[in-house]
């Protein structure tokens, strides 16, 4: 242990210690209850900086970093990565800019970018290249639109090109996808893939229909048996995150939402799961801390090692952050 946190922990001790004090007992007996945070998918939907009319969030209002602020007041969020927003094209290279100028402003806490840009353009090696060796731009997102475009070589080849500048692809599917992703993840061992929101798992496949008033967009057992295709391939993560807002109709509980979770936490293993909020996007099934403790709660009963890795550990590792 290096002095400054030497000094750190003996400064918590001593205060701890004081006549009267309970946070040294509550620290020991619940440490997952002061567990550093880190928001690996936070959406800032800006219409101050890029307008209105191209966005609409579950709940009207502009989504910059003083409202996140506002989001995180009362969980121990210590790092947050921002993720593109689905600016119009021709913004995207803004959205870049701006999201680097949140890194570099330390009064927050967001210090990695993941942007977006257009894996079927030929020009896309050229756009990325830019932001080569920055050490806030960690990689793109997108949104596969067919599955005969996952076996497109333009598309293979500029995946296979963030691999060689140390970028990562986040891609969110529709679950009926999963396995040709797994073939196109596999197909490109040199780069990091991760799969948003749970691989989009409908939390309905895994619950009495009289309590969700509904069907599920997909079968509870292909969905399992799709995810852990995908997850033979070690060069992709899974991001525990989305499931908070998919479909209506029931509680958004933790005892709703544990089915699904808990098979992304055993499927991809401790070491390739990670937190992500997707907030302002969360909001349509709850606030963001209360998300928080719903996960908390689901994951009480797992070794504290495994969420520290879940909450904080693996975005650290990741990201290089």
């Amino acid at each position: 242990m290096n002095r400054k946190k030497f000094l750190a922990s003996a400064s918590v001790l001593a205060l701890a210690s004081l006549p009267g004090s309970s946070l040294l007992s509550e620290t020991l007996t619940n440490p997952a209850k002061s567990l550093p945070l880190i928001d690996t998918h936070q959406h800032l939907a800006d219409l101050v900086r890029f307008g209105k009319g191209w966005t609409s969030p579950p709940v009207p209002g502009n989504y910059d970093m003083k409202a996140y602020m506002h989001a995180v007041r009362n969980v121990n969020m210590v790092k947050a990565v921002y993720m593109e927003v689905a600016v119009p094209v021709a913004k995207r290279h803004e959205e870049a800019l701006y999201a680097i100028e949140m890194c570099k402003d330390k009064s927050n806490p967001t210090v990695a970018a993941v942007i977006s840009a257009n894996l079927m353009s030929p020009d896309f090696e050229n756009y990325i290249t830019q932001f080569k060796g920055s050490e806030y731009i960690k990689g793109i997102r997108y949104g596969f639109r067919s599955v005969a475009e996952m076996k497109d070589p333009l598309l293979i080849k500029n995946v296979e090109v963030l691999g060689k500048l140390n970028m990562s692809l986040d891609f969110t599917i529709s679950p009926a996808w999963l396995t040709s992703v797994a073939e196109l993840i596999k197909t490109c061992p040199d780069t990091r893939f991760l799969v948003n929101h749970c691989g989009n798992v409908d939390p309905r496949a895994f619950l009495d229909p009289a309590i969700t008033g509904g069907k599920a967009n997909h079968d509870a057992n292909e969905w399992i048996a799709a995810m852990k295709t995908v997850a033979e391939n070690k060069n992709v993560v899974c991001k525990i995150s989305g499931i908070i807002s998919v479909s209506s109709g029931y509680p958004k509980s933790a005892e709703t939402l544990a089915p699904g979770i808990n098979h992304c936490l055993d499927i991809f293993g401790p070491k390739r799961v990670m937190f992500a909020s997707d907030w302002p996007w969360c909001l349509k099934g709850s606030e963001l801390e209360n998300w928080v403790n719903i996960l908390k709660e689901i994951v009480k009963n797992r070794p504290y090692k495994e969420q520290k890795r879940l909450f904080h550990d693996n975005a650290v590792k990741f990201y290089n952050i």
